[in-house]
């Protein structure tokens, strides 16, 4: 994992969740930034040429952990099982649907090196909102 002051970023390992067949094992690269302290970038590595990315909101994948989260396009929940403790990540779009599952304990450490960047509730002192809205009003 690195992290330098307002980045972190990590190499998860996870399984692609194959109906009828055993899961399907690949990695992801996991970004954060305090230039967007609400969101995750997770890039999956599927054996393309390029990754699948999608954009997470961290307290989603926080919340996940414990408990079930999220609606609609991405869903995050734990697995009640014995053993190592798993997370489940459901995504879905228009073109088509995946569900992952990953330890926690090296998802709960990325999570922990973002808090560090930027502490929950702090997010807000991060955004140079006026900048932003003078980007989207550029657009």
């Amino acid at each position: 994992m690195n992290s330098s002051g307002t980045t972190a970023s990590a190499e998860l390992g996870l399984r692609l969740v194959v109906p009828d067949r055993t899961a399907v094992p690949l990695v992801a690269r996991l970004d954060y930034t305090a230039d967007d302290p609400y969101a995750i970038k997770v890039a999956f590595h599927t054996g393309e040429d390029e990754p699948v990315e999608w954009i997470f909101a961290r307290e989603l994948l926080t919340v996940g952990i414990v408990r079930p989260a999220g609606d609609g396009d991405v869903r995050v929940w734990p697995e009640k099982g014995v053993g190592e403790r798993t997370v489940n990540i459901a995504l879905s779009s228009p073109f088509g649907q995946a569900q992952f599952d990953a330890e926690v304990s090296p998802l709960a450490e990325f999570l922990h090196r973002t808090y560090e960047i930027v502490p929950a509730g702090q997010e807000g002192d991060y955004v140079d909102l006026d900048s932003e809205i003078e980007r989207h009003l550029q657009s």
